[in-house]
């Protein structure tokens, strides 16, 4: 069974671009784009259902998550869950940017837009059927605006919008920014039964480090982080990161714009410091 206390030098390429996104009270969202630029191009017809702001919030939602990994391991505590769930999130998000962003064509990128949308909006009319909400002010329902954005993919003429899937959209958007579809996906489902409790992650993608004998035979097992399983997932997302910042400067800027984009800033970040590894069972000890 290992001992070894957890590392963690494998997530600093990660935290260093998600410190760099940090402003003083908030991320520094993506800039809005050009008038001039394709990314706008795409949007003009597609009005407040625009790819942009779906980009844009994807953007800040996957650095939310990648810092909630940054804070937990500056806090020094590190439990064989938390840094799946939260990468998995943050690999999602960013994913969903890219194949937002890389569509062939700009009917195909319109449509993706369209159905994120279209199956965003009919999240929100279940939950206002569930809850009883009605919105105020003249506001439209999520009904209402779901037939709004069908009205707009009717008008372009495009393909019927689909309900995107996340493999599908990683497996899509894994090669846009060079990395190998299939291993993404099986990280990405390691990641998924760790959000979801399941156990076979455990046995597969963390390191025994205890186990306690019961009655009739049982063994409860203490686990800890596997870095060597968890590596590709933080790997991953600092890439899929990168070129989701890359990719949007060059959709989004008209073409010799300068480029001014959040993260400019130089910072230095400190070492991960002294941490506790918090066995699934909820006992900790000094790493």
């Amino acid at each position: 069974m290992s001992t070894q206390a957890f590392q963690g030098a494998y997530l600093l390429p990660l935290f260093h671009a998600i410190e760099q996104a940090r402003g003083e009270d908030a991320y520094q969202q993506l800039p809005a784009p050009a008038p001039a630029s394709s990314l706008a191009a795409d949007d003009a017809p597609l009005g407040v259902y625009c790819a942009a702001h779906l980009i844009r919030s994807s953007y800040t939602a996957g650095l939310a998550h990648a810092d909630a990994l940054r804070r937990l391991t500056a806090a020094g505590e590190v439990d064989p869950t938390s840094p799946w769930t939260l990468l998995r999130g943050a690999l999602e998000n960013f994913a969903t940017a890219l194949w937002l962003l890389d569509g062939t064509g700009r009917s195909e990128r319109r449509r993706r837009a369209l159905s994120l949308w279209d199956e965003d909006m009919r999240n929100r009319h279940q939950h206002e059927t569930d809850t009883g909400y009605l919105p105020s002010g003249g506001g439209m329902s999520g009904a209402q605006r779901r037939a709004e954005i069908r009205a707009i993919a009717d008008q372009l003429g495009l393909a019927p919008l689909t309900a995107p899937r996340t493999h599908q959209i990683l497996l899509t958007a894994a090669p846009a920014a060079g990395l190998p579809a299939v291993k993404v996906c099986a990280v990405w489902r390691a990641a998924s039964g760790f959000a979801h409790g399941r156990y076979w992650p455990n046995l597969r993608a963390s390191q025994p480090r205890a186990a306690m004998a019961e009655t009739g035979g049982v063994h409860t097992i203490a686990f800890v982080i596997d870095e060597d399983q968890h590596r590709p997932l933080a790997e991953y997302c600092h890439t899929m990161l990168s070129r989701l910042q890359e990719h949007y400067a060059a959709r989004a800027q008209a073409h010799g714009q300068r480029s001014d984009w959040p993260g400019r800033r130089k910072k230095t970040l400190g070492p991960l410091g002294h941490h506790r590894v918090l066995h699934i069972d909820g006992r900790a000890e000094e790493g």
